[in-house]
């Protein structure tokens, strides 16, 4: 059965991972989440774990680099520059920028491109805004979908939090017709201190983390796969298919 829920709110793109996100009218959905989408990254030269990678988990002040896009030397979706947190402006492979975020973090970190994207879980995630705003309101803050770091915010034609649980073992499609972007909604989305990490300073507020542990056991949005390419924008219309034998938690 093809149920409308929403519609596309708002979209965010972050080019390199755990810096600053930009939101977007419209973007490409390929195979591998938006195209753009955490292509770069900060690898931690002397980590040998499987996820090497630097993030703002393990120094927030990776929130406040924004990449940034010049003309003359733009490729497709990728960023040119990263403007530092004190405004400098350094190419994304300037030696001088690894060398800064090497010294912030305290070991050497080196910046790499891969194709299909650095991701953690999965390619694309998507959260309702009233989850946003209902975690918010449990933590005493005012509601900021940037801390929750989103593909895909969806406003919600009936209202209340945490809806997006039941949409597991779904399709959400965006837009109407047959060529209409879908993916498959595979996971939760179970957060991490990363929501503490306030966008616009990289102070930390514990008590996100905790209003949605308390509220939905640290659950807050999906993650899915690509099932279906296409263009995204804001204001389509957000269907979800349920499956057949699919039971919605």
């Amino acid at each position: 059965m093809l149920i409308e829920i929403g519609h596309v709110e708002a979209i965010f793109r972050y080019p390199v991972k755990s810096m600053r996100g930009e939101p977007l009218d419209a973007a490409t959905l390929g195979w591998h989440g938006l195209e753009g989408d955490r292509r770069l990254a900060f690898r931690r030269i002397d980590d040998r774990s499987g996820f090497p990678w630097l993030t703002a988990s393990k120094l927030p002040e990776l929130l406040l680099y924004s990449p940034e896009r010049r003309e003359d030397g733009a490729d497709g979706d990728l960023p040119t520059h990263i403007r530092t947190p004190d405004g400098k402006e350094l190419p994304v492979f300037d030696p001088d920028l690894a060398a800064e975020v090497g010294r912030r973090y305290g070991a050497p970190v080196q910046m790499m491109q891969l194709r299909h994207g650095i991701f953690d879980d999965a390619s694309i995630s998507v959260i309702a805004s009233d989850t946003v705003h209902e975690i918010a309101q449990l933590a005493g803050r005012l509601p900021d979908v940037r801390r929750f770091r989103p593909n895909i915010v969806v406003r919600l034609l009936r209202p209340g939090p945490f809806q997006e649980d039941e949409w597991l073992g779904g399709v959400l499609s965006f837009g109407e017709g047959h060529e209409a972007p879908a993916i498959a909604v595979t996971m939760r989305d179970v957060r991490c201190s990363m929501v503490n990490l306030d966008p616009d300073s990289a102070s930390s507020a514990p008590e996100v983390l905790k209003a949605a542990v308390r509220a939905n056991q640290n659950n807050a949005g999906i993650y899915g796969v690509v099932t279906r390419t296409g263009c995204l924008a804001v204001g389509q219309t957000v269907l979800l298919r349920e499956m057949k034998g699919t039971n919605f938690l």
